[in-house]
């Protein structure tokens, strides 16, 4: 079996892989604040919920955007499973050229995305993740990173609103109705919505204008299937395919040539 986690700023997420499929996936709360003994404490009892024994697995492979998290992670892992954990940086895509002026500043899930996505579709692409950060991820046909666009996530978008004015309140982020509100909520959600939309479809409008021709665009992240139904230009919602990358990267990892032998999947 492969343990596969995925560090970002809002949640961690652990996949559990065994012959290409994922078994079960799991998540906890990112806290800076937690100490080494909590996080020992939540995964042990992730692992447990989830019938899991932990010394069963072969491989642990880590992608983190929480820097401080990491080596706490990593120590947690090793007491669990009894193993070291490989954790990706920008030297693990060897057989994805990264055409950005300085490769080790790049996100680490957001080449992961990249190079999951390529798997899935050998062609270009323009994936978007949407988290805490919304981010375009932009791979050519050749399957060469060239680079993206970073902006704010949805939640920060409706968080600034309500907090930055003193008499609107927080709302439940859903596509309203109409666009015209009828009161102070509906017109929020119209907004934080429509408006979000609106900067999703012109920056992927923009990148194709840049790339001269039109790629496939996928998204993933914990509000992809929110924003897709209200965007014209999100073609497919991927679950969890950061957590498919992480996997794809463990089937390489320690291999003479670490590359990625393409399958031929499915279209999906």
């Amino acid at each position: 079996m492969v343990l596969v986690i995925d560090i970002g700023n809002t949640n961690i997420k652990l996949g559990y892989y065994q012959e290409d499929l994922l078994l079960q996936k799991s998540r906890i709360e990112t806290d800076v604040q937690k100490k080494q003994n909590d996080y020992l404490r939540l995964i042990e009892t992730l692992f447990f919920a989830n019938k899991i024994n932990p010394t069963l697995f072969d491989q642990v492979v880590i992608s983190s955007v929480v820097l401080q998290l990491t080596p706490v992670i990593t120590d947690v892992i090793k007491t669990l499973t009894g193993k070291n954990s490989y954790v990706v940086n920008h030297h693990s895509f060897q057989n994805m050229p990264i055409n950005v002026d300085h490769p080790e500043q790049i996100g680490t899930d957001r080449l992961i995305n990249a190079l999951a996505g390529y798997h899935l579709y050998q062609q270009g692409l323009i994936v978007m993740d949407c988290g805490t950060a919304t981010t375009f991820n932009v791979i050519d046909d050749l399957g060469t990173f060239q680079g993206g666009v970073i902006t704010t996530g949805l939640r920060l978008f409706q968080q600034a609103l309500s907090s930055q004015t003193s008499k609107l309140p927080e709302i439940t982020l859903e596509p309203p109705k109409n666009v015209i509100g009828k009161n102070t909520v509906q017109s929020m959600q119209s907004g934080i919505i429509f408006g979000y939309a609106g900067m999703v479809d012109s920056i992927i409008d923009r990148i194709h204008q840049e790339l001269e021709s039109p790629v496939k665009v996928i998204a993933t992240g914990g509000l992809a299937r929110l924003i897709q139904p209200v965007s014209g230009k999100i073609e497919k919602v991927i679950d969890d395919l950061t957590l498919r990358g992480l996997y794809l990267i463990s089937q390489n990892t320690g291999k003479n040539d670490h590359k990625l032998v393409p399958k031929k999947n499915k279209q999906i």
